[in-house]
């Protein structure tokens, strides 16, 4: 699996339609998807966007004309969590990973159209199929290209997920699906992230270089987290035999849904509603070529996480985006997106 910040074919996004994870039947988080598949299409990176054949004309209007929209059937629309995975062989030929989708340890009921998705975007474009015999959503996979991946317990080692599964399993599904030579494992995700996702709290930024969502406020329940993530990181190793050098990310100050936001989503047995602590991360960002596109979420932190994203790809140009309505239904940049790397 080579890193995301290698050179990318094109870009996977699904259109929101889910009235249970965004408010008002997700209009407001169609128009932030929209600016977002627009902007990326915007760096040349050839953009696919699914939608319902309900929405489709309504998807075609807002997204530019160079996108390609897709008639494909999803339930919760994160396209990292249900897309491929896709891997380069070593003639540079492209194939695809399906790993099993189970919404999230059946945290939502409707998630067998999900984890259909990644064989139809395969078919679409005829790329050969690897299904993967484990439970593992995109947001819960970051590689830095050189063999090592990084992932969190609280993800791959839920039993609702991978059920009897170890960590020895999971680092040989890992080692023979994605090609990699070593796995460094993160004991949990964010606070109040029910997905336990290791690309809202860390995340490659070159081989040897990891960049972590960091707090030192220590009223906030997250920041034993952070250091929990911090210890274990400063003693590892990677698969080229690097010590793991830390680069600490600032989180912006704890958001929550409004009342308002909270009234606009619709209501079903299993999805939990209420005034939790969203899953804000500056970490949730995507490399597009050439380009870093990131979630702007707090006015007093957004222009010191755009100048260390700088810092850490000063080849890259780094764009902020109003993305809080999709932070809303539990994800944002990172998770909207699924890249296709460069055959």
């Amino acid at each position: 699996m080579p890193a995301e910040w290698a050179p990318h074919d094109g870009c996977l996004l699904v259109w929101p339609e889910n009235g249970y994870a965004w408010r008002d039947g997700a209009r407001h988080a169609q128009r932030a998807l929209a600016v977002l598949a627009n902007a990326i299409a915007e760096t040349g990176e050839r953009v696919t966007v699914t939608v319902s054949g309900g929405q489709y004309p309504h998807a075609r209007s807002r997204l530019a004309a160079r996108i390609r929209v897709v008639e494909a059937t999803t339930w919760l629309g994160w396209a990292r969590d249900i897309a491929p995975t896709y891997v380069l062989d070593g003639r540079g030929g492209r194939r695809g990973v399906d790993f099993r989708f189970n919404g999230y340890g059946a945290q939502y009921p409707c998630w067998a159209d999900d984890d259909l998705f990644g064989r139809k975007m395969l078919d679409l474009t005829g790329t050969p199929r690897y299904r993967a015999p484990l439970v593992a959503e995109g947001g819960a996979l970051h590689v830095d290209g050189a063999g090592t991946c990084l992932v969190t317990e609280a993800a791959l080692l839920d039993p609702r997920r991978n059920p009897g599964v170890g960590r020895t399993r999971v680092e040989a599904v890992l080692r023979d699906h994605l090609g990699v030579d070593t796995v460094l494992w993160l004991e949990s995700g964010l606070v109040d992230d029910p997905t336990g996702h290791v690309d809202n709290v860390a995340f490659f930024a070159a081989p040897g270089v990891v960049c972590l969502a960091w707090t030192d406020d220590p009223a906030d329940p997250q920041s034993e987290r952070c250091a929990a993530a911090y210890e274990r990181l400063s003693g590892a190793v990677d698969a080229g035999g690097r010590r793991i050098r830390v680069e600490k990310l600032r989180l912006p100050a704890p958001a929550y849904a409004t009342d308002d936001e909270i009234r606009g989503v619709d209501t079903v047995a299993g999805v939990p509603t209420g005034p939790v602590r969203l899953a804000a991360s500056y970490c949730n960002a995507y490399l597009a070529n050439g380009h870093v596109f990131m979630p702007l979420l707090d006015p007093e932190y957004d222009d010191e996480a755009r100048g260390f994203l700088a810092r850490l790809f000063p080849d890259r140009t780094v764009v902020g985006l109003e993305t809080r309505e999709l932070l809303l239904g539990g994800g944002n940049v990172h998770c909207a997106t699924q890249q296709i790397p460069t055959a």
